[in-house]
């Protein structure tokens, strides 16, 4: 393998440096396809398919999508970069990071509150493991022909009996759960970089076939009306403040920033690109497929008559009813949930590779044993989400009709991306953290669009606003309706 060595730069502390050489060596990533296509792999998930398509339809269409596209360029786009670069640079998981870039007088002040942020990607784990063990099922289901001669009705019996029983959730979970143990024991190279390119090369094949096949079915012009077409009224019809908000929470959300899982990517790389041009990349991915994915729902529904805003149901219920009825529907269903199987799972392996790194750099665990003891810990940790739907199903933590699931999901979505994000954008600017010249120094190296300096303001000032109020809001409208 080859291996390669990095140390922290510019005002970084004596200490950490020498913390660094004590620990030169990294497993990188043997092309920058692996690097791009495993960070995308973090970035492309559930969200990318049902939520983006629903929320773009509900706040204006096309006027919702331009102003996503905004959010990602002024918001998303920063953050990643700066994420990136502290991977990058640290040669580390988050919380190991800022302490190698930080000085020795500043170092508890950033790394303790990374560690916080870092817990993120377990309990992000914790119900994830749960849908994509759904999907799973769904998919091995619809390649039996289960969903052969279901209607509507059927198919909601069908999604609530899986809700009831925990042994098939848990099943679910453990097959997910076994599949990323795998992946992430046989090295970055060996193991892990091949899945990812084979899982997205199949991810990105099914999407180009699902699509083609969506744009010839007879309502595909209402579907992507709906979907694309401004609409004004819907736009100012929540009050422009909350579809700002919306639109800012998908796209930062949609990018998965804030507690790690894309520093580690960064970790894994070589400097022989600048990092906006390779963020520019994996946002650029991540984009081309929520708005395939809205050009795959939204005919189907128009074609069938369905609203396409009922979440997971429209997933697990309503559209295995609509396959049912279309002409192959079977051949399709399943095409369509291993591509919702493929995008789950690669999220998994990817967050689950962050933990499995994070064992092997604070304690020194080889890579085998780290998987095996964070494998073992996501499955007892996944059982909550599980007993959440029938053995606690009368526990509603957020109010009536809440699950466990809704919980886990508020803690990691509304508050640990947006406050990891935060800390990320303040440290990396602070003169008291990483400064803003060692940043630069980073994110410039190597071959590609170089960050300009007149950003730094922005980057400084306005980026931190920018989380700070798309949090607030968050609380705010959470419990405050």
């Amino acid at each position: 393998h080859r291996l390669r060595t990095h140390s922290a730069s510019g005002h970084a502390a004596k200490s950490g440096r020498d913390e660094m050489k004590q620990n030169p060596v990294r497993e990188n990533f043997a092309s920058r396809a692996g690097f791009l296509l495993m960070a995308a792999g973090c970035a492309i998930g559930l969200g990318n398919v049902w939520r983006f398509s629903y929320v773009a339809g509900q706040y204006g269409g096309g006027y919702f999508v331009l102003l996503y596209l905004l959010f990602l360029a002024v918001l998303g786009f920063p953050v990643m970069v700066m994420e990136l670069a502290i991977g990058r640079a640290g040669q580390s998981t988050f919380p190991a990071a800022f302490r190698k870039l930080s000085s020795r007088k500043s170092r508890l002040r950033w790394e303790l509150p990374a560690f916080v942020f870092f817990a993120g990607n377990l309990i992000l784990l914790m119900f994830y493991t749960v849908v994509t063990g759904w999907l799973l099922l769904y998919a091995q289901a619809f390649l039996r022909g289960d969903f052969q001669s279901t209607d509507a009705a059927r198919c909601a019996e069908l999604f609530q009996e899986l809700l009831d029983s925990p042994l098939r959730q848990i099943i679910g979970v453990a097959v997910g759960i076994a599949i990323s143990v795998a992946v992430c024991s046989g090295g970055v190279r060996r193991s892990l970089e091949r899945a990812i390119k084979w899982m997205m090369g199949g991810l990105f094949l099914l999407l180009i076939v699902l699509v083609v096949r969506a744009l010839q079915l007879p309502g595909a012009g209402d579907g992507l009306h709906f979907f694309l077409a401004p609409d004004w009224e819907k736009f100012i019809g929540h009050g422009m403040l909350e579809t700002m908000h919306a639109a800012m929470a998908q796209a930062f959300f949609t990018l998965s920033l804030g507690v790690g899982s894309i520093a580690i990517c960064g970790s894994y790389t070589g400097r022989d690109h600048t990092l906006a041009k390779e963020s520019f990349w994996i946002i650029g991915l991540d984009t081309v497929v929520a708005v395939a994915a809205g050009m795959i729902i939204f005919p189907a529904c128009a074609t069938y008559g369905i609203a396409p805003d009922s979440g997971p149901a429209l997933t697990f219920i309503t559209l295995p009813n609509v396959f049912h009825n279309m002409a192959g529907g079977m051949l399709w269903g399943a095409i369509f949930f291993v591509f919702l199987a493929i995008a789950a799972l690669s999220t998994l392996i990817a967050v689950f590779e962050n933990l499995v790194a994070f064992g092997m750099d604070q304690w020194r665990w080889s890579r085998i044993r780290s998987a095996g003891i964070f494998g073992g810990a996501l499955f007892v940790l996944s059982l909550p989400c599980v007993f959440g739907f029938n053995l606690w199903k009368k526990y509603e933590p957020l109010g009536a009709g809440s699950t466990v699931l809704d919980l886990e999901d508020f803690i990691v979505s509304d508050n640990m991306l947006p406050l990891g994000a935060l800390h990320i954008a303040i440290f990396t600017f602070s003169r008291y953290g990483w400064s803003e010249e060692n940043f630069y120094a980073e994110a410039n190296t190597g071959r590609g669009w170089r960050l300009s300096r007149r950003a730094a303001p922005f980057f400084r000032f306005g980026v931190p606003l920018l989380i700070l109020l798309l949090w607030m809001i968050g609380i705010v409208k959470r419990f405050l309706p």
